[in-house]
C-alpha cells in the first residue's frame, strides 16, 4: 500500500487535495446548507496553504472506504476529513491501516484516538430541552437524523435523559434529513391522541418540511406547535414565521477542522487530540 504524499518538510503538499468522502443522498445534500458552510470553512484554512478539498458523495460507508483506498493507492490525497461516523465505524480503522492523516468532525469517543473537532451536541441538546420546558412545554418531540450516526445517538440519548430529568413527556420520530421526513413527522403527530407541543429537528430542512405540512394541516406555528431546527441557517431566518434554531458558526467548525488537519500534515505529534467548538445555542424566534 502506497502512503499518501507529503511535502518536503513534512507539511502540506501544495496542489494535493485532502479528501472528504461524504455518505449522503445527493438530493438531500443539495438542499442542506450545512455542508456548504462546513466546506467553505475548511477551504478558508486549507486553500491558502495550496491544499484544495476534494469532495466525493457516495451512497454507503463501504463505498466511502473504497474511495479512500483508491485515493491512497493512486496518491490522489494527502489527508482526509471524516464526518457522520457510526459507533465503531470501519473508516476509523481504515485510515489508520492506510497511514492516511485524518481529522474527525465528531465526538472523541467515536473518533477512536484520531484528532477530533467536536461541537458538543450533548450540551446543546441539554440547553434546548431546558429552554422548551422553561417556555411551558410538557410534551416534547424529537425528529432525528439517520439513526445509525453517532451524533444522532448522542442527541437522542441526551434529549430523552434531560426530558426525563425535567419530568416531561417525549414522543420520538425517525428522519433522514430530508424535507419529506419533516412532512412525515407532522403526519404522524397529527394522528396522535395527545400531541407534543414542540418538536426538535436534527436539521433545518426537516424543520422546514414540517412547517409547510403544519400550515397545510392548519396547525398554527408556533401557537399550537413550536418547531426548533438544528443549525440556524438563512432558510430558518427567512421562513414564515421564522424558525427557532440551534445556532452555531458552521464555517468556524470547518475552519477548525481544516486548521487541525493542516497541523497534522505539518507533523504535529500523533496523539489523540480533541478541539471543542463552543456549544450551539438556541436562537429563539417564538416558542
Amino acid at each position: 500500500m502506497t502512503a499518501a504524499p507529503t511535502g518536503p518538510a513534512g507539511g502540506p503538499r501544495q496542489g494535493v487535495p485532502v479528501g472528504l468522502a461524504l455518505v449522503r443522498d445527493a438530493e438531500v445534500l443539495g438542499a442542506e446548507p450545512f455542508f456548504h458552510e462546513l466546506i467553505a470553512g475548511m477551504e478558508r484554512r486549507l486553500v491558502p496553504l495550496g491544499v484544495p478539498v476534494l469532495l466525493q458523495v457516495v451512497a454507503t460507508v463501504a463505498q466511502a472506504g473504497e474511495r479512500m483506498r483508491a485515493w491512497v493507492r493512486h496518491g490522489q490525497v494527502q489527508g482526509a476529513i471524516l464526518i457522520d461516523l457510526l459507533p465503531g465505524d470501519e473508516r476509523v480503522a481504515l485510515v489508520k491501516e492506510l497511514s492516511l492523516p485524518c481529522v474527525v468532525v465528531g465526538d472523541p469517543v467515536t473518533a477512536g484516538g484520531l484528532p477530533a473537532v467536536w461541537a458538543q451536541d450533548d450540551i446543546a441538546m441539554c440547553d434546548v430541552v431546558a429552554e422548551l420546558v422553561a417556555a411551558g412545554h410538557t410534551h416534547l418531540g424529537h425528529v432525528a437524523g439517520p439513526a445509525q450516526m453517532a451524533h444522532t445517538i448522542i442527541r437522542r440519548r441526551t434529549f430523552e435523559a434531560v426530558a426525563a430529568e425535567q419530568g416531561v413527556r417525549t414522543t420520538l420520530f425517525d428522519g433522514d434529513y430530508s424535507e419529506a421526513a419533516g412532512v412525515r413527522a407532522i403526519g404522524a403527530l397529527a394522528a396522535l391522541p395527545e400531541r407534543p407541543t414542540a418538536l426538535v429537528f436534527d436539521n433545518d430542512v426537516m424543520a422546514l418540511g414540517a412547517q409547510h405540512e403544519a400550515r397545510r394541516r392548519a396547525i398554527a406555528v408556533p401557537d399550537a406547535l413550536s418547531l426548533v431546527a438544528w443549525d440556524d441557517s438563512a432558510l430558518c431566518q427567512l421562513a414564515e414565521p421564522p424558525l427557532s434554531a440551534v445556532g452555531h458558526d458552521v464555517q468556524e467548525l470547518g475552519e477548525l477542522a481544516g486548521a487541525t488537519l493542516a497541523e497534522v500534515l505539518a507533523g504535529a505529534p500523533a496523539r489523540p487530540r480533541t478541539v471543542t467548538v463552543p456549544p450551539a445555542r438556541l436562537v429563539l424566534r417564538g416558542l
